[in-house]
């Protein structure tokens, strides 16, 4: 394994332009809430501030009672107890429970938490940082976390679904001998099949399941997983969800933000709803209010609002927040410095700064989330001999395809010439003309668009008879864009960390952390 770049998000052209101005500082409001060393010392004044004795005891003893099951390793043991400590804050990533981590940037972002924390360590030695993964355990979309796929195959499982995922109990082991078939020659097969079965073990919950694999793999590291699905954590939040039943603040408070956000940038990640949580019962819905009741949407269930708040009171673990509320639930029971995320994320994060505000909350750094990108040789070797560099696949490839397949074409050249004489003649003429009358003005720039029309239709055919000509160049490039991007979209969105691991193992985990960057946000590019 080799590093052959690091290229920066602001020259990344399918980077959200929120995400990049944000990073650049160009947000006002959250220019103290991107990474920097005295951004980070004022994170743990301020949360230490608001974050007390009783609510760090309420959390280690829940990390211990939720772990009690696995077997930690030294450095995680000493990680919950330092959780009642004054000096000890978390970092913080979170993500939904996809089958055996879905995606390989589920990985990523883990690691990236991991090395946050120990860069923190050496600038403030007198702190103790812990890793945290947020587990997404009650989403409700199960087809959304219930596959994932490898170079070879697609892997799924078919469970009743409709409630919190993180409950769901496994009975479908089927993918499992499927995936035994795929990489039981793999040098490192044997450690991912024994992985997948001792996580996806019938009987065992998503939650449970996803608690064993990614302690397996990161436990040394001291990584800590929550599950939210709990009534000593909602304990903490039923003032906060009292007020969004009575008053809908949420969608209230934040609509500055919203607004300007969705002026400025065209729309927002998430629209708040007028009330941001929902109702656990066999199923998870969303709690409506109609002006008199408040309902639960597809089912029977209503409420007075003496009724919800009393049920509330007494049953704060059926209330579950939604994607915005979910933050605000998070920062509430963790000593949170920084939430590493992806760019999804960041951007609707954003929105809620002015509910942290009326909340007393601090609102935490935000860190989007490194990506990475591991590419053979071989194909490097053939992006060179096409005289072309990686950076291009990043970049408006359409394009770049098309002065590839243009280059040195003589016709093309002319007609780049004869249209800038066009063009600088016209603006001679449109001078004069304007002089003249202004509607013979009119007349010749109406002519101009019309010339230059044309001139764009001939470099349109020029371009679709050299693409039939160069058909094996076109296939060249285009074959070389699906090794960048598989299925046309960033590896790590595609393909699972098992692709990787099967022949690197652990030490694969190892390079990825050495070569991840914590104070920027960056796409790092490896040979292998």
């Amino acid at each position: 394994m080799k590093t052959i770049n690091k290229i920066s998000f602001n020259d990344i052209e399918s980077i959200p332009q929120l995400v990049k101005d944000f990073l650049n500082q160009n947000i006002e409001g959250f220019e103290d809430k991107i990474f920097s060393v005295e951004h980070f010392r004022q994170q743990i004044h301020l949360k230490k501030d608001s974050f007390s004795a009783e609510q760090r005891d309420i959390l280690s003893d829940v990390f211990t009672k939720q772990l009690s099951g696995l077997t930690l390793s030294s450095k995680q043991q000493e990680n919950i107890e330092n959780l009642r400590l004054a000096n000890t804050f978390t970092i913080t990533t979170g993500h939904q429970l996809n089958l055996f981590s879905g995606p390989v940037f589920f990985v990523y972002k883990i690691l990236q938490t991991i090395k946050t924390c120990t860069y923190l360590k050496e600038y403030f030695p007198d702190f103790n940082f812990v890793p945290v993964y947020w587990m997404a355990s009650e989403d409700h979309d199960f087809a959304e976390i219930n596959h994932f796929k490898t170079e070879n195959n697609y892997y799924e499982i078919n469970e009743k679904s409709g409630g919190p995922v993180g409950r769901i109990k496994i009975n479908d082991t089927y993918f499992i001998s499927e995936f035994e078939e795929e990489f039981k020659d793999s040098v490192f097969g044997t450690e991912l099949i024994l992985m997948l079965k001792e996580a996806y073990k019938i009987g065992n919950t998503l939650t449970q399941a996803i608690q064993i694999l990614v302690n397996r793999l990161f436990s040394e590291f001291g990584l800590l997983m929550l599950d939210g699905d709990s009534k000593e954590l909602k304990e903490q939040i039923k003032n906060v969800f009292k007020d969004e039943l009575l008053h809908f603040s949420l969608q209230k408070t934040s609509k500055n933000k919203v607004d300007f956000l969705t002026e400025k940038y065209g729309k927002v990640q998430v629209n708040p709803r007028e009330i941001n949580l929902f109702y656990l019962s066999e199923t998870r819905d969303r709690i409506d209010f109609n002006g008199q009741k408040y309902t639960v949407v597809d089912t029977n269930i209503r409420f007075t609002e003496e009724e919800i708040i009393a049920e509330l009171n007494h049953h704060p673990e059926k209330f579950s927040p939604n994607a915005l509320m979910r933050p605000v639930y998070q920062e509430k029971v963790l000593p949170n410095l920084a939430y590493i995320g992806g760019n999804a994320e960041i951007m609707y994060w954003l929105e809620l700064k002015d509910y942290f505000s009326k909340l007393n909350i601090p609102f935490p750094i935000l860190i989007p989330r490194n990506s990475m990108l591991f590419l053979k040789e071989k194909t490097l070797g053939k992006i060179e001999k096409l005289d072309l560099k990686i950076e291009d696949f990043f970049q408006n490839f359409t394009g770049i395809t098309n002065r590839k397949i243009l280059k040195d074409n003589p016709i093309l050249k002319l007609l780049d010439t004869k249209e800038e004489i066009l063009v600088n003649n016209f603006a001679e003429l449109k001078v004069s003309a304007e002089t003249t009358e202004k509607s013979f003005g009119n007349m010749v720039k109406a002519e101009e668009v019309r010339q230059l029309k044309s001139f764009k239709r001939m470099k349109k055919r020029l371009l679709h008879a050299e693409k039939i000509k160069q058909n094996e160049l076109l296939e060249r490039l285009e074959n070389l864009f699906l090794d960048v991007h598989p299925s046309k979209t960033w590896q790590e969105r595609v393909f699972n960390f098992s692709v990787f691991f099967s022949d690197e193992g652990y030490p694969w985990l190892e390079n990825c952390l050495e070569e991840m960057v914590v104070q920027d946000s960056k796409l790092i590019i490896v040979a292998i």
